[in-house]
């Protein structure tokens, strides 16, 4: 069985297109994994083997591999490189303890690129930089140099260098001269070597007072540096000639960090800490975080990462807080879509469990002796939304459990049922993820839906005092109902919870109290359906004051519905309007495309609150601007900005709707009850 020192766990980050799936391709075949070399181009790839990742050339969901090279096991994970599948690539951050950004020469420093880094470098993990394909026409490399080291600061260092015709490229540790496309390897070689020795305060006291130092020192140091995050190494390739393949594993395999070098792991529980370290012997303690739907068997596979203890086929697990232990039944490891049987999973390792329905990403898998929750990176906000429903009317139930079977895989897809508005609502992170989770819908489950924009989920509210009244009175021939109702309504502080604040203020017995609970809930049927254009009410005040009852014919409908029709009444006299949602947009683009951002969210009726300055000529524009007026910003943006904007939203408000967008929304209203009652 492996020990601990022997796992590498690296994960493959970085902007579409920069060839992390080549990248994996090239290690599996260089280490004997495959007998030639897969392309994505070919549909033949190792870790893009969903049908969707095929039809559309790029990684969809992550990928989990491994392979051996020079006595250590790579455990290595593809991501996708997209924004709208972000979330697949964060989550398995923690899974690792190496994150290897990729970057493409000829495109550079992209939004993911970003994104992704400082996702890493929040997660504590050590990092290295890969400059891919070098060969490209337009790749403008000493730049890019330039742009990485402003962007991600200066222990980014060049640990190779491409030669001069980018055949091959020079080792810049070991070698201090030769010939290189962009740099002078002596200049790199100085750099890297002293960048390393900060790492050691003796080291460094000692180089700097003129000892020579070993290449063996030097090489020790260099791997407490990566793992320390004091240098970040920069390795350029050409994967799909294999350039610079041997010598990025030999970069992982001899000082990237295994698990026993990496910090210990926290568990957080409550105000509780704590720190587990990699001993196979410790407390089972593992993080699921992929969860994958075979398309052919209909299998579920949880991937986890192992930080503590020893898992085998007989071991008794727990999930999260739950009494009720479970079993592996096997102990399984990924090739991509092969799934290969393993004796015992151990501290450092990454595993697949079969067939455990109630895995989900973020679980803590334990055995009783540990407790608590791993930090996950944060993620994104799903804000991009369609409402739908199924083609077929008798479809509902199995398009409740397709959507059921797809957020397990997702965690950047939710589904929601809006109460107030009564549809479906799928929400992603932007245009080209909600199109890919229909397309699985369909091709998966067999599930066709149509879908529209959804409704924007305004409210509705009051802007000044009133009183209301009304007497419900049916008289049938036997028992009638009877019951006179008197309130006042006024509004109550925007943002008020609960939205209705009443009072019973009757006096003299006027309403005998069994019929508050009626009035109340008559009141509140008006409050969820609204009184202006079917949009619930929110941030009133009610006070009921008076009323009559009859000793016969007074009963729970009469009063329910008599508080029903003087809330009503009352509200149309109070000034009632409509609340629009307003929401916190960030907005991450080119500097030189500032102006124009701005401008077009000033006539959104957004307001700017702020700008940040970020490295690499970017730009965070801040602002406040309705829902109704962004909730399709996602082609806006990438129009605008040449696919380099990103966004994010969070809701922060609601504020009374102007005028003239009032009376569109009541005049839409009263056309959809127009044809409902047709």
């Amino acid at each position: 069985m492996a020990g601990i020192d022997d796992f590498r766990n690296v994960v493959l980050l970085g902007h579409g297109s920069a060839g992390k799936t080549s990248l994996a391709e090239a290690i599996l075949h260089k280490t004997g994994k495959t007998n030639r070399l897969g392309s994505v181009e070919e549909k033949n790839t190792v870790s893009d083997f969903d049908d969707e990742e095929k039809e559309r050339g790029h990684s969809i969901h992550s990928a989990v591999m491994h392979t051996t090279y020079n006595g250590k096991i790579i455990n290595l994970i593809d991501t996708p490189g997209y924004p709208d599948f972000i979330g697949a690539a964060l989550t398995t951050i923690p899974a690792a303890d190496c994150c290897a950004i990729v970057i493409n020469a000829a495109t550079g420093i992209e939004v993911n690129t970003r994104k992704l880094y400082q996702a890493a470098t929040e997660s504590e993990k050590s990092k290295i930089i890969i400059i891919n394909k070098i060969d490209a026409e337009t790749a403008d490399i000493p730049e890019l140099l330039k742009n990485i080291q402003q962007t991600f600061g200066t222990q980014c260092r060049c640990a190779n260098l491409p030669s001069e015709d980018k055949s091959a490229v020079i080792d810049c540790l070991k070698n201090n001269s030769g010939k290189s496309l962009i740099l002078d390897v002596a200049q790199a070689h100085t750099e890297l070597v002293e960048s390393a020795i900060e790492a050691d305060d003796k080291l460094m006291e000692a180089y700097l007072g003129g000892e020579k130092v070993s290449d063996d020192k030097i090489a020790a140091v260099f791997a407490k540096a990566i793992a320390e995050n004091k240098i970040v190494p920069i390795i350029f390739t050409n994967v799909r000639k294999e350039i610079g393949t041997t010598e990025l594993l030999d970069l992982i395999v001899n000082y990237a960090p295994s698990p026993a070098q990496v910090k210990p792991v926290k568990l957080v529980d409550g105000e509780k800490v704590i720190e587990l370290k990699a001993d196979a012997a410790g407390p089972l303690a593992g993080l699921v975080f992929r969860v994958g739907l075979d398309p052919r068997s209909n299998m579920k596979y949880a991937t986890m990462r192992i930080y503590s203890g020893t898992l085998k086929s007989d071991t008794a697990m727990l999930r999260n807080t739950d009494r009720k232990a479970i079993r592996p039944g096997h102990v399984l490891k990924n090739q991509g879509s092969e799934i290969g049987e393993i004796s015992a999973g151990v501290a450092g390792d990454i595993v697949t469990l079969a067939k455990l329905e109630e895995l989900q990403i973020g679980d803590l898998i334990h055995d009783g002796k540990v407790s608590g929750k791993f930090e996950m990176p944060k993620l994104p906000s799903p804000m991009f939304s369609l409402a739908l429903e199924p083609t077929s009317k008798g479809d509902e139930q199995k398009l409740g459990s397709a959507m059921e079977k797809l957020t397990e895989e997702d965690v950047c897809f939710k589904v929601s049922r809006d109460h107030q508005t009564r549809e479906l609502v799928i929400s992603g992170l932007g245009d080209l993820h909600l199109r890919v989770m229909l397309s699985k819908m369909d091709k998966r489950f067999k599930l066709s839906v149509t879908t529209k924009k959804p409704k924007i989920p305004y409210r509705e509210t009051i802007t000044a005092k009133a009183d209301g009244h009304y007497r419900h009175k049916k008289q049938t021939g036997g028992a009638g109902q009877f019951g006179e109702v008197y309130l006042r309504v006024e509004p109550a502080p925007r943002g008020s919870d609960p939205p209705l604040q009443y009072s019973w203020d009757v006096f003299g017995g006027s309403i005998p109290g069994q019929y508050e609970a009626p009035i109340v809930k008559g009141i509140q049927e008006v409050m969820e359906s609204g009184a202006v254009a079917g949009f619930p009410l929110k941030d009133v005040k009610v006070s009921i004051y008076d009323g009559k009852h009859h000793p016969v014919d007074s009963k729970e409908v009469a009063f329910r519905a008599a508080g029903k029709g003087a809330f009503l009444d009352a509200i149309q006299k109070a000034r009632p309007c409509l609340l629009e949602p307003i929401v916190n947009i960030e907005i991450t683009v080119p500097a030189d495309h500032v102006g124009s951002i701005a401008g077009d969210l000033s006539s959104r009726r957004g307001r700017v609150q702020g700008q940040d300055m970020l490295a690499g000529n970017m730009m965070v524009i801040k602002a406040q601007v309705p829902l109704a007026e962004v909730a399709s910003y996602d082609s806006q943006l990438k129009s605008v900005t040449g696919g380099q904007g990103s966004y994010s939203m969070t809701l922060s408000h609601y504020e009374v709707v102007p005028p003239n967008v009032q009376q569109a929304v009541i005049a839409q209203y009263a056309k959809q009850k127009q044809t409902e009652a047709e």
